[in-house]
């Protein structure tokens, strides 16, 4: 079974997408880290029910030991957009099995305090423009970053996920939850928050 576990925000430049977050929900993030393997740094927002949202660019002073990014930011570019969703699963090699080849194999990733594995297409592309969620496994006894995080006032209400294909690719997932609407349509993610200021899209 899988379960949302986090948002993703991408962006060109890391103080841009934050402050794009910032500005439309009205609310401070907290800084993340940076993930040495692709390169990359992100700012995190605690949201209610165990869940989180991350901002996350090509950090530009980094190097990524895999000799590419991922989430899609190789060649992100434009505006800070919501780009991926990204679900916890107690089972991962099962999940990888029933996923699209697309979808990308388990990496081991570590830093800090946190341990998990997550799954990468080989060029670090997102799968399916992004309507396909990424996987994730966090290691045993490791503190979700939700229950690290400071609590922002804001929760998920909806998300929302359009593809062509998406009839075909919500039967390779086994994911249940009432906030998460999956449709066939032109490609788009839509996700809204209850926030301190009232209701927010992003």
């Amino acid at each position: 079974m899988l379960k949302l576990d986090h948002v993703a925000i991408a962006c060109t430049d890391l103080s841009e997408g934050t402050a794009w977050v910032e500005e439309r929900l009205n609310v401070k993030l907290q800084p993340g880290g940076q993930h040495a393997r692709y390169g990359t740094h992100n700012t995190l927002l605690g949201l209610a029910d165990g869940l989180y949202l991350e901002v996350i660019a090509i950090d530009p002073e980094a190097t990524p030991e895999a000799g590419h990014s991922w989430f899609g930011l190789d060649h992100f570019s434009g505006p800070p957009r919501l780009a991926n969703w990204i679900c916890q699963t107690d089972d991962l090699e099962s999940a990888v099995a029933k996923a699209p080849p697309e979808a990308g194999s388990p990496r081991a990733l570590t830093r800090g305090d946190l341990e998990w594995q997550i799954t990468v297409p080989d060029d670090g592309a997102l799968p399916f423009q992004g309507a396909f969620p990424t996987l994730i496994a966090w290691g045993q006894g490791v503190v979700h970053p939700s229950d690290q995080l400071s609590d922002s006032g804001c929760r998920l209400v909806s998300l929302s996920v359009k593809h062509p294909e998406m009839g075909r690719l919500s039967e390779m997932m086994d994911l249940a939850d009432e906030r998460v609407t999956l449709e066939e349509g032109a490609f788009g993610m839509r996700a809204t928050f209850v926030t301190p200021s009232g209701l927010r899209t992003l």
